[in-house]
């Protein structure tokens, strides 16, 4: 017989192992122990060292056959920081709000699917959970990871549910269908060092790096498309390092970050911003990491499912937007179609994240609902 699992308990018993990114040991403990009990098989195994690593990650799944349901988190969190009410990782209800770190992002939205999993374990089909302990760092050792697993062992899930805080000002009024990509840039000049009495003898690295940053400041990318916002440059840091006032320096560096939309990829970004830096400066270079391309499902038969039951639940119709910053999604929106659903993300990453203990109870009967009609009646 399933045993039912009580959400909020699992949310808190989730908040109470430190996970603080990149994640591994206790905090999957206690989630595996949960899955199990429930019927799954559940696969772990760490990958990666330091500094991006190591890295657990946890693959369960249950049923066989199609179709094939998944749901995609992350049980890391960033570090809390300074100035909580109370001890971060001694989760706490107050009044209607359950505090603790990873309360909205995500652990809370783990349990209330792990939840109405349990309630629905007679489905036909495949249902599984893709879980990291990477995402809130630089994912390198993460999602990829557990996507290479998958694929290798033959599991190719139909649909795909990502649990990140979307909703704004109630639950279940926005659902994300696409994001942004996401490139940084390093813009490094290099000079020649000398006194500021015989500039003849140097060679001053400062004015070039000022040129390719006035060009790339001027640029207009695009003005955004149906379902994306416009693509935006920002220039996050400036570096010289020149402590004395009668020298010349030896280098100057930048640092560049572009949001991208799909209009775009992050290696055409990378080489447009390369050959501003080549056409200024000889002895410009330009470094490019890309974390993650804009994708976008097309409105249809998965957010149709997802909007339908959060309409049944909420009584609200979620908006359809590709707002915000980048998530594990990018890398599951090569395997099928994926949106992102979850609680309200007004506190996450802030001191005293919190989220309603209603909230985590109705995101279960919505996710009890998307599992039921993905994967048929139980």
């Amino acid at each position: 017989m399933i045993p039912s699992i009580d959400p909020v308990d699992l949310a808190q018993r989730l908040i109470a192992c430190p996970s603080i990114t990149p994640a591994t040991g206790a905090v999957f403990d206690v989630l595996e122990e949960a899955l199990v009990a429930i019927g799954f098989s559940v696969h772990r195994f760490v990958a990666g060292e330091a500094p991006d690593g190591p890295v657990e990650n946890l693959f369960a799944v249950r049923g066989s056959g199609g179709p094939h349901l998944a749901y995609a988190g992350h049980l890391d969190v960033v570090p809390p920081g300074e100035g909580w009410t109370g001890d971060p990782f001694t989760p706490e209800i107050r009044g209607d709000l359950l505090y603790g770190r990873g309360a909205v992002d995500m652990k809370g939205s783990i349990a209330a699917f792990v939840a109405a999993a349990a309630r629905h374990a007679d489905h036909p089909g495949t249902l599984s959970l893709i879980i990291t302990g990477d995402e809130e760092g630089y994912a390198v050792y993460g999602t990829v990871e557990l996507i290479r697993w998958m694929t290798a062992n033959g599991h190719h899930p139909d649909l795909c549910i990502v649990g990140e805080p979307t909703s704004v000002s109630r639950l279940g009024d926005m659902i994300k269908i696409g994001r942004r990509g996401s490139v940084n840039m390093w813009v490094e000049v290099a000079g020649t060092q000398g006194h500021v009495a015989y500039p003849h003898l140097a060679d001053n690295p400062i004015p070039p790096l000022v040129r390719i940053l006035s060009r790339i400041e001027a640029i207009e990318l695009d003005q955004g498309t149906e379902w994306f916002q416009p693509s935006n440059i920002e220039i996050t840091d400036i570096e010289v390092g020149n402590p004395a006032t009668n020298v010349i320096p030896a280098k100057a560096t930048a640092r560049l970050s572009i949001r991208f939309n799909a209009l775009h990829t992050g290696e055409a970004l990378a080489e447009r911003i390369r050959a501003i830096c080549e056409e200024e400066s000889p002895r410009a270079t330009l470094t490019a990491r890309i974390s993650g391309e804009a994708f976008l499902t097309e409105p249809g038969a998965l957010s149709d499912l997802v909007s339908g039951a959060i309409r049944d639940v909420t009584g609200l119709t979620p908006e359809l937007s590709t707002t915000g910053g980048t998530s594990d999604a990018r890398f599951l929106a090569r395997l099928c179609p994926v949106v992102e659903f979850g609680l309200l993300n007004a506190t996450m990453h802030k001191l005293d994240e919190a989220a309603a203990v209603q909230d985590i109870v109705a995101l279960t009967d919505i996710f009890g609902l998307v599992i039921r009609r993905a994967l048929g009646p139980t």
